[in-house]
């Protein structure tokens, strides 16, 4: 039986670095959310200084690895929209819940395993004529409406090429978003899209440097990420073969990055703890230990997204380069380039609420989210979009 108090929102994860950041954003705007997560101790500060009236956000634990508790969850508490930032890993348990108790939902993104897996539900959902969209962040997420943007100035696409550069004001390691995710991209080969096939590649074999227009010269280097299968998905039909996905850090966050590589935190082989009846693997023990890491006084990030598409027009070659620029946001210092991906899967999740994404079924951004409503979106939060070196928003 629900419970009799309504709330606008259900954040999940909403303790970890995205789940505050949206939650941050729907108080400042008067939603009234119900928030949840295993912690508690980061979100329940924010909910202090940012909830309007009293009463306007409420905590409950719950635990996602059971789809179960998921389900009780969002059976108890009125809500039609679910936000979810959690671990990747339970995105699946999350949209299964969602069709169980018939919620729209917005996510962060997954592998790409994971995201077919998501998409091969879209018949469910537009069964209970709901909207289940994934990878509503930076990229995936900004980078998939670009390419939708890009895409319908060609007549065929040859290849695409995504990712991001980002860059900080101060030498200092700050974690950029999720560990556990970040070294899995360091550790795990990468694959190319190509002509339908996936062809593995070495970590960090394949890179290029380029001068970024808003944070100037950085390597970037290919990294596995679902743009690869859900760029090929919707745009096969236009003729896309080759997707590849890059990844751009600073030095001192680099060196940081292989440190931990080095000392073995990358493992998901659990190892057992002296004087405890536990085991736990490394991977999972980074993010509640890394989010003690406080944001040193002044610390400012910026990020470059960007989206490379080669194809055809009237049978010439032609080339676009989207780039959406993210600098500091006055108010937001402390969350870094990270509200690139907090604030698009808050938008996403408003145009579902005002009846601007109506489409049911599941999907990613490229698919469903309007191209020049969300862009117009973006720059209200002082992000710029370019097209081969032009504002279009």
């Amino acid at each position: 039986m629900s419970n009799s108090r309504k709330f606008d929102y259900i954040i999940l994860g909403a303790d970890g670095m995205q789940g505050q950041i949206v939650t941050k954003f729907f108080l400042k705007k008067g939603y009234r959310l119900l928030v949840s997560d295993l912690y508690s101790a980061n979100v329940k500060s924010v909910i202090k200084r940012y909830r309007k009236i009293k009463g306007q956000a409420k905590f409950v634990y719950c635990d996602l690895r059971k789809t179960a508790t998921i389900i009780s969850l969002l059976k108890k508490y009125s809500a039609p929209i679910v936000v979810n930032c959690a671990d990747m890993y339970w995105n699946i348990n999350v949209y299964q819940a969602c069709l169980a108790t018939h919620k729209h939902c917005v996510d962060l993104g997954s592998w790409k395993e994971l995201t077919q897996q998501q998409l091969r539900m879209n018949r469910k959902f537009k069964k209970i004529n709901r909207i289940a969209i994934t990878g509503c962040g930076s990229v995936p997420g900004i980078g998939n409406v670009m390419l939708n943007y890009a895409s319908q100035k060609f007549d065929s696409l040859d290849s695409v090429d995504v990712g991001f550069a980002w860059n900080s004001n101060m030498k200092k390691f700050v974690v950029p978003f999720s560990m556990k995710s970040i070294l899995e991209e360091f550790t795990y080969n990468p694959m190319i899209m190509n002509n339908g096939t996936y062809i593995s590649k070495k970590p960090l074999q394949v890179s290029f440097r380029r001068n970024f227009r808003l944070i100037g010269p950085q390597r970037v280097f290919m990294v596995q990420h679902p743009e690869i299968f859900t760029f090929w998905h919707y745009f096969k039909k236009q003729g896309l073969k080759k997707v590849r996905f890059f990844a751009g850090f600073p030095e001192h966050s680099l060196e940081k990055i292989y440190f931990l590589i080095d000392l073995g935190f990358h493992s998901d082989k659990p190892v057992k703890l002296e004087g405890y009846n536990a085991k736990i693997a490394p991977f999972d023990l980074l993010n509640p230990v890394l989010k003690r890491l406080k944001t040193p006084r002044g610390y400012t990030e910026s990020e470059n997204l960007w989206v490379k598409i080669k194809g055809k027009k009237d049978s010439k070659q032609k080339t676009i380069l989207m780039e959406c620029l993210v600098p500091p946001i006055k108010g937001w210092e402390d969350s870094g380039c990270n509200i690139d991906t907090g604030f698009p899967a808050c938008i996403i999740a408003e145009m579902i609420r005002r009846r601007q994404i109506t489409v049911p079924g599941s999907y990613a951004p490229e698919a469903i989210v309007p191209v020049k409503l969300f862009f117009k979106e973006l720059k209200k939060y002082g992000f710029t979009v370019y097209e081969n070196g032009k504002v279009i928003n």
